[in-house]
């Protein structure tokens, strides 16, 4: 994690973190919460807030770490699902504040143990913000301070993976040859933009159901596809196939309904 911002320099930022009102705990999230991160990677601190905390103060804090002047974004300040932060460079580690509501984060807790969930439209998000990632942040994060608890208790909401969620997902492909037969049409036009978005929502909406099946969850779409190969089941080596299917497109009919037939044949997690 470097020479600066070792563990018990981020659990120090945290701790002066849930001093300001209203911030009821941070996390260690992202790859760095994962093991999968890069040298290169940020750090992403999690603030877990009420809808009283005090942003200025936060900014405060902030920029005693950076030694500039630095702002919050609030709610609604990166689109409608991604709550705000900002983004840090403390002693030459960029540091990314991600602040999430904990009014949302419950909601998101329930719905995922009741199986339900949906994609939103959100920038940055292609294939759209998936609401229980917030679920998958709470169990799969490090806690760095948790005075009252709330993380324990989200945690054990969604610890194991429901299985009500998992057969939500896997029933979610039936979506799969639905969009790859409207694909068709789209390759009889050599409508290469048309074909291309079908096949990669396709591949995408089963590499979530792989992850599912594997009780894994996901919180971003970033190494979604890639990450099927490393999960702990037979996955009939769907990444690689994945892979060479969409980097293979083309822009002939010929060419495009090729790849509509690969897309079709990629390996699919049972029910």
């Amino acid at each position: 994690m470097g020479t600066v911002l070792d563990d018990d320099r981020l659990r120090e930022m945290a701790a002066e973190l849930c001093e300001v009102r209203g911030v009821r705990a941070v996390t260690l999230g992202g790859s760095r919460a994962r093991g999968t991160h890069r040298p290169d990677s940020d750090v992403d601190l999690g603030l877990y807030i009420d809808p009283d905390a005090d942003l200025d103060a936060v900014a405060a804090v902030a920029s005693g770490w950076t030694g500039r002047h630095e702002t919050i974004a609030g709610r609604g300040g990166w689109g409608p699902w991604v709550e705000g932060g900002a983004w840090l460079t403390v002693d030459r580690i960029p540091v990314d504040l991600i602040l999430r509501d904990v009014g949302r984060v419950t909601e998101q807790c329930a719905r995922a143990a009741r199986g339900e969930f949906a994609f939103h439209p959100q920038p940055g998000h292609p294939l759209g913000f998936l609401d229980v990632a917030y679920a998958g942040e709470v169990a799969g994060c490090v806690p760095l301070c948790d005075p009252s608890g709330l993380l324990a208790e989200l945690t054990d909401r969604v610890t194991p993976y429901p299985e009500a969620l998992r057969d939500a997902f896997l029933a979610n492909l039936w979506q799969v040859d639905f969009l790859l037969d409207g694909a068709v049409k789209g390759a009889k036009g050599s409508d290469v933009a048309y074909v291309t978005l079908c096949a990669t929502t396709v591949t995408m909406l089963l590499a979530h159901g792989w992850h599912a099946a594997a009780g894994s969850w996901v919180t971003t779409e970033k190494g979604l596809v890639t990450g099927v190969a490393r999960l702990d089941i037979v996955t009939g080596g769907f990444s690689d196939a994945a892979s060479a299917a969409l980097g293979a497109i083309g822009t002939s009919t010929a060419e495009l309904q090729a790849t509509i037939d690969a897309v079709r044949a990629l390996p699919r997690p049972d029910r």
